[in-house]
């Protein structure tokens, strides 16, 4: 497995620190190596920590980016049928620089918006930064194997692979949601989009979040 974490923040910057204390959080996840990406107006902040598996390369290292910088994703999981997807993409002109499916779903989101989700066979929860678009996506594979929480308060969103990520960030701030609480000794788990928290959500299963640098947030199945 591999750690994922991020800030959007729509009225101010991005600090690298904030973005370092998600990532050192989650460590665990990724103890082979970590990497962290600052838009140029430092509004974007994207963090990840690595477990390597499919190219063990420095080429393989996140988060990572197009050929002219224009996308950048940071990505936990696995796509079982990327090399069939790769070769798809290689017909409609696309050029990898890794061994990896990581480079597949960047491309593919190139290629077909999000419409790259229906091509997907794995387990998965990524985003994706549209520098060109400023726009933030965020997936989620269809059982939900790979977790996704994110917070979207006071125009600060903020995304990771676990709650203790998103904690991490000292601009975060959060109350004990007390049905969540309930519905834990009810369940033995807590009901998507619930947290323990009342500021942070789980993204659905089987969906996806578009949000935009005005603030615009939508979530599809």
């Amino acid at each position: 497995m591999c750690g994922i974490a991020g800030q959007i923040k729509l009225n101010g910057q991005v600090q690298e620190k904030s973005i370092l204390a998600m990532t050192a959080a989650i460590r665990h996840r990724g103890p082979e190596g970590d990497g962290i990406y600052l838009n140029t107006s430092k509004t974007v902040g994207l963090g990840h920590r690595r477990l390597s598996f499919l190219d063990l390369t420095e080429a393989g290292k996140q988060p990572m980016t197009n050929e002219d910088g224009s996308l950048w994703i940071t990505y936990n999981g696995e796509v079982y049928n990327y090399i069939e997807l790769r070769d798809e993409l290689e017909k409609h002109g696309h050029q990898f620089h890794s061994h990896t499916d990581t480079e597949v779903i960047l491309h593919g989101y190139e290629e077909w918006g999000t419409e790259v989700l229906h091509k997907l066979k794995g387990m998965f929860a990524f985003g994706i930064w549209n520098e060109k678009k400023q726009e933030l996506f965020l997936a989620r594979d269809r059982f939900g194997i790979k977790p996704l929480y994110y917070y979207n308060q006071n125009e600060n969103f903020v995304f990771a692979s676990e709650l203790k990520a998103i904690k991490a960030n000292t601009e975060v701030a959060t109350t004990l949601d007390f049905t969540s609480f309930a519905d834990f000794f009810v369940y033995r788990y807590l009901p998507s989009p619930k947290s323990i928290w009342k500021e942070v959500k789980k993204l659905p299963p089987a969906h996806f979040l578009l949000l935009k640098s005005t603030g615009e947030c939508k979530i599809k199945k």
